[in-house]
């Protein structure tokens, strides 16, 4: 249950950005030995209480299996952080880049500099990890960070403030606990980089907020995240992929595989074997403590209104459970809608729960087609044992990422970017993608004692434009000259 009373109030928001933010003026360049000190902690203050922060995320989803939160949010946490550990202190090193030769003896590099104060705003269906994720990338990069925790998740929250406040100075590593008001203000601050995760509608708000200030932003949102299997595809590992895909955390993931796009001729038997597949994985699934339930009962009734529009419209129900819907408990069970119109809720809004549009097509053109008719998706997902078909078909479409003859298994890599493009997000991170969001890279020119820069200073004459001359024809590819 959200209480108010918890959360923060404005002043405390003010007065723990301005302690922060004099802090990383006071200290605008943490060597390595600092940046790894507060990694560190970052890893021993999540090693120090798993149980906790267990307990708190199963306890706002009211069900949420101790399994899920391990492999989903409390093993990728350590990797990333492990990930920075052992390559942060070389992301740090000045970068050598060529120099054009009219500017030689020179050189250039490329200088990462902490940008300082850091935002994040964290979202609720995986707390911890879509926290730690962009955390790791600012304090690799050197900065401080005031975070800003979901009032959808106010259990994690306490928790995070709480282990916080063990482990970090509150100039190094804040915690800030509201509802939308405190937000908002968290939005408009100041802050050298503003980092969100949630839906696109704040998203946009966040972005006009930040524009006030001219704070750069990194937004990671979702949208329809595409499944495309053809008829060249394994069907079985396409349904244990996509279930598997669609079943964690309920759906609740903004990577989550939203519909498929699936070659007519196939489209029975993958319904099928979902049902199969779940009577496997899942068995008797109202009694059953591998189910994440629905968040708050303001999700579960957005699912319901979708699953009622369907029906109301003409589109058909396929049951992968026996079980109904209970309110009560926010229990959703799996379903499969075939022939839901175009406009329908289900086609025309990120679903973020157990509900899956199986739409049979009639060609991979009309795939495409049908995925590039719509705002460019987080993520993209393609079935089939002919690679170059994939490759094919991963070219018509441009997708903030994606999986070959697998779903979500990209967010895990640590030397992948993770981002979106279009409407489902804009900026990266993960790994050295990460500290690149939250550094500065500082273009350096280095000027040689020896140096024919003065050849091109007044007064303008003849040899002035004899040098420009050269200088042009080099600088021109020969077809050009």
């Amino acid at each position: 249950m959200i209480r108010e009373e918890d959360w923060d109030s404005s002043r405390t928001l003010i007065a723990r950005f301005e302690a922060a933010m004099a802090a990383s003026r006071a200290d605008p360049a943490p060597g390595w030995d600092i940046r790894r000190d507060r990694l560190e902690r970052l890893a021993r203050m999540l090693r120090a209480d798993e149980a906790g922060v267990i307990e708190a995320i199963a306890t706002d989803f009211g069900q949420r299996p101790a399994a899920d939160t391990r492999m989903a949010e409390i093993f990728p946490s350590y990797a990333e952080i492990a990930h920075a550990l052992r390559h942060g202190k070389g992301w740090m090193r000045p970068r050598k880049v060529p120099t054009a030769v009219w500017f030689r003896p020179g050189r250039s590099r490329i200088v990462p500099q902490p940008k300082g104060l850091a935002g994040i705003i964290g979202p609720w269906n995986y707390p911890l990890f879509l926290m730690i994720g962009p955390l790791v990338g600012a304090f690799a990069a050197g900065n401080r960070a005031l975070v800003k925790t979901s009032e959808y998740a106010p259990n994690f929250a306490a928790w995070l403030a709480g282990a916080a406040a063990r482990h970090f100075a509150p100039d190094e590593l804040a915690v800030i606990r509201g509802g939308p008001q405190i937000g908002a203000e968290f939005s408009v601050l100041p802050f050298d980089h503003l980092f969100f995760t949630g839906n696109a509608e704040i998203g946009r708000k966040v972005m006009q907020a930040a524009a006030r200030n001219l704070t750069p932003v990194t937004l990671e949102l979702g949208g329809k995240s595409p499944v495309l299997v053809t008829e060249n595809a394994d069907l079985d590992r396409a349904v244990a992929r996509v279930m598997t895909g669609k079943m964690l955390n309920a759906g609740q993931t903004c990577v989550a595989p939203d519909h498929v796009l699936i070659a007519r001729p196939l489209r029975e038997g993958f319904i099928a074997g979902a049902r199969e597949w779940m009577a496997r994985h899942y068995p008797d699934i109202a009694g059953n403590p591998d189910v994440t339930h629905i968040i708050d009962d303001r999700q579960f009734g957005r699912l319901v209104r979708m699953r009622d529009d369907a029906v109301a419209r003409g589109a058909e129900l396929h049951r992968l459970s026996d079980h109904e819907a209970g309110r009560n408990s926010r229990l959703f069970p799996p379903l499969i809608v075939t022939g839901a119109p175009e406009d329908s809720l289900v086609m025309t809004e990120e679903i973020f729960g157990p509900i899956l549009p199986v739409i049979a097509v009639e060609s991979t053109d009309e795939m495409v087609s049908r995925v590039n008719a719509g705002p460019r998706p987080l993520a993209a997902y393609y079935f089939s044992q002919d690679r170059a078909e994939i490759e094919a078909l991963s070219a018509r479409i441009v997708s903030g990422g994606a999986c070959y003859n697998e779903t979500i298994m990209h967010v895990a890599q640590t030397d992948l970017p993770f981002g979106g493009v279009g409407a489902s997000g804009m900026g990266h991170y993960h790994g050295r993608y990460g500290f690149d969001t939250f550094s500065h890279l500082r273009g350096t020119f280095i000027q040689s004692r020896i140096n024919g820069l003065g050849l091109l200073t007044p007064p303008y004459g003849a040899r002035f434009r004899a040098m420009m001359t050269m200088l042009t024809r080099l600088a021109l590819p020969r077809r050009l000259r």
